[in-house]
């Protein structure tokens, strides 16, 4: 085309090459500035020479490639401010003191040590300070534990933790700003100023190339006497495909991500991610659900489950206490209506009390001096040993039932422990503010590398700049105590739905549906998207070193090199493209809809498990109408509501299940379950349709033994089938779904 070498077109060409020149020798001089250098350096000294001497439409190519490059790396790169505003507002602004038995309200940074400062209920505790009376402390924003705690009159409740029972007042002990909340949030702004930003894989690769473009280069002058030569190499060592490739596979790879449920905000987090070998993982509201739920409940002999969670739910519907919700979602579960109540009162941190019927209830600790009976002392070594806290309802103050409280473990933490392995994570540490032997329960469930508790802000900072002494580290965590070891990791993941806005802002990226496999599934994306980096990067320079071999002997002038140059773009983007095009695990909507469908009824099932339980332990008081009505009760919900489940789940889900699969080997060991569980209600029929009428106390032991074993089997088959066939569903299912909460 003559018209490409008109007057008017080269002064474009050359006007288009300057253009680009600029800016790209302010990039160097920033490198060379902090003592690095890399790709832009070789696009520099191709611009330069295109114009020096007059090859301007290549250095135009050049220019247009250029500035392309930087574009997609601007969107792929694009690091999201650490916005810490929710950590800060979180701390109340003004307090009430009181003085000469009058509140006053000032400004939180006039309180100063022994100031006796009025904290109403549901307010943060604006300082470190000394309880002057008793009180209920929700401690989770610094602790991660999910249960209230209980202090009492004399004890140390630091800043930050939020009063969950009566106002109270406590004497300052410091200043706002030498206080423990305050010292979290510097943390946390100490953390995020220190994340360095990543390395771009171009810059790796020039480290080498550039001196090799470049001694080519001056191998052709000298040799050939002719500097356009060395031009021509120069312009087809031009580094667009590294400029180019690696921030389309990292832009594909944040949408990628997306569409699986994670937003990264960031390519460079997005990097750092495909390259990660530690996982530390936060416990409260991570890998457990996050709030206490009733698994157990045990009571007196000749009082039903029935009686206890009824007149239990009757009085904690009128509490604001945490754990008042905790006992009527266990009386929903069961299908238990709640007993009317009438004049409850509450002694906040102690327990509930109401009239229901004739009697007075009373729900939640029992006075230190009260003498338990054997039956309820039974319980309290129970719930020692199931790392449970223990809820007790009395009727006339008389010990009747137990609830069992516990945090559940989400049914997808052990597959995503898995999970992360299989996608090349060498390290998985769990690290809490809970205690020893909860954080050790958890951690061996889930087959964790070491676990490190009772940490607060502060040593998660630490444990966290102590993984990435190993290499690079991700942090995923939910809660407002987590922030500062989120902005501190490489990566920090928080959980988006459920977690605290804090934890939201200070990290790298956020889960969107509250399901911890995303952060596998997250890890997988950014390891492809960084694996057809590397590999369109080095495909691309292999193809430029082609490139210019042809043009050091001559065989490509600056603009046919620069051509060739293009046409080595577009087969690197086109490699790069994949990421954007990975095939996302989505499961089949039939399959979905059965999946939803039998997990609700799981949900559903609590009642007829906890009756097999209740039956068995009823016979381990002997034969009698206690135990016949027991037993004969599960057989009956067994009969109707239980083995109809196994049968459908048999015969209709698991077929759907093998075909997702691919085949019904992943059924197998379900499926015996299936026929177990079938064979001892068989059993326990049998026993109950010999024609005496009654139990016989020859029938007791075997009975007994039966019993328990169902609901042992009975348990495992629920769990292994909400781990590992529930979380299949789109969405996961409700990771807040406890436990059975039925068991006299």
């Amino acid at each position: 085309m003559w018209w490409v070498e008109t007057l008017p077109a080269r002064v474009l060409w050359a006007v288009a090459t300057g253009t680009a020149l600029l800016p790209a020798v302010g990039w160097v001089i920033a490198d060379l500035r902090r003592k690095r250098y890399g790709a832009d350096l070789l696009a520099v000294l191709a611009l330069a020479s295109t114009l020096i001497v007059g090859e301007y439409l290549a250095g135009a190519v050049i220019a247009l490639m250029v500035a392309t490059g930087r574009t997609l790396e601007a969107a792929a790169r694009r690091r999201a401010g650490r916005d810490l505003s929710a950590l800060l507002s979180r701390a109340p602004g003004r307090v009430l003191l009181r003085r000469e038995q009058k509140i006053v309200t000032v400004a939180v940074d006039r309180v100063t040590p022994g100031d006796l400062v009025v904290v109403l209920p549901g307010e943060i505790v604006p300082v470190d300070a000394t309880l002057a009376a008793e009180g209920v402390f929700d401690e989770s924003a610094l602790t991660g534990e999910a249960a209230p705690v209980t202090r009492a009159a004399g004890e140390t409740v630091r800043s930050g933790v939020a009063n969950a029972g009566a106002a109270v007042d406590v004497v300052a002990a410091a200043t706002a700003e030498a206080s423990t909340y305050a010292g979290m949030v510097r943390l946390a702004e100490e953390a995020a100023a220190g994340s360095a930003p990543v390395a771009r894989i171009a810059d790796h690769v020039a480290v080498w190339f550039l001196p090799l473009a470049l001694g080519i280069a001056g191998a052709a002058w000298a040799l050939s006497g002719d500097p356009v030569r060395a031009v021509a190499v120069l312009v087809t060592a031009t580094p667009c495909p590294l400029l180019l490739a690696v921030p389309i596979a990292v832009t594909g790879g944040l949408s990628r991500a997306s569409r699986a449920g994670v937003v990264v905000k960031g390519g460079a987090a997005l990097e750092k991610l495909g390259h990660a070998r530690s996982v530390v993982m936060d416990k409260t509201g991570t890998v457990t659900a996050g709030r206490p739920e009733v698994v157990d409940v045990v009571c007196a002999p000749g009082v039903t489950v029935a009686e206890v969670l009824g007149a239990a739910a009757g009085v904690e519907r009128y509490s604001s206490h945490v754990l008042a919700a905790t006992v009527v979602r266990a009386t929903g579960r069961a299908g238990i209506e709640p007993a009317p109540a009438f004049s409850v009162t509450e002694r906040p941190g102690w327990a509930v009390s109401g009239t229901v019927g004739e009697r007075q209830v009373t729900v939640g600790r029992v006075p230190e001096a009260t003498v338990l009976p054997g039956w309820a002392r039974g319980v309290a070594r129970r719930g020692e040993l199931d790392l449970a806290s223990i809820i007790w309802v009395t009727f006339d103050r008389e010990p009747v039932g137990a609830l069992m409280v516990r945090d559940n473990i989400r049914p997808d933490a052990a597959g995503t422990m898995r999970r992360l392995r299989d996608v090349g994570v060498e390290r998985v540490v769990l690290l809490t503010g809970d205690r020893v032997a909860n954080a050790a329960e958890v951690a061996s469930v889930l087959g964790v590398d070491e676990v490190q508790a009772e940490a607060g802000p502060a040593e998660k900072i630490a444990r966290v700049r102590a993984e990435q002494a190993r290499g690079a580290t991700v942090m995923i965590g939910d809660g407002v105590n987590d922030a500062p070891a989120l902005a501190a990791a490489d990566v920090g993941l928080a959980l988006g739905p459920r977690g605290s806005t804090a934890a939201v802002q200070a990290a790298d990226a956020v889960i969107t549906d509250d399901r911890i496999d995303r952060l596998a599934d997250a890890m997988d994306v950014a390891r492809r998207s960084r694996r057809l980096a590397v590999q369109s990067a080095l495909i691309g320079t292999a193809l430029s070193l082609v490139a210019m071999s042809a043009a050091a002997v001559g065989w490509l002038v600056p603009v046919a090199g620069a051509l060739a140059q293009e046409a080595i773009d577009v087969a690197v983007i086109l490699n790069a493209l994949r990421a954007v095009r990975g095939r996302i695990r989505r499961t089949p909507a039939h399959v979905d809809a059965l999946l939803r469908r039998f997990a609700s009824e799981h949900d559903g099932l609590h009642a007829a498990r906890a009756a097999v339980r209740q039956a068995a332990d009823a016979l381990s008081r002997g034969p009698g109408p206690e135990a016949d009505l027991a037993v004969r009760h599960a057989d009956e919900l067994l009969t109707t509501e239980l083995l109809p489940h196994e049968h459908a789940e048999e015969t209709m889900l698991y077929p759907a299940l093998a075909e997702l699969l691919g085949g019904p080997e992943g059924t197998i060991t379900m499926s015996r379950a299936h026929t177990e569980i079938g064979r001892l209600a068989r059993r326990l029929r049998r026993h109950l349709a010999d024609g005496r009428g009654s139990i016989a106390e020859d029938q007791v032991d075997d009975l007994r033994a039966t019993l328990y074993g169902l609901d042992a089997i009975l348990t495992l088959h629920f769990a292994q089938e909400e781990e590992a066939y529930f979380t299949l569903a789109a969405g996961g299912r409700d990771s807040h779904a406890g436990g059975s909460p039925g068991r006299s």
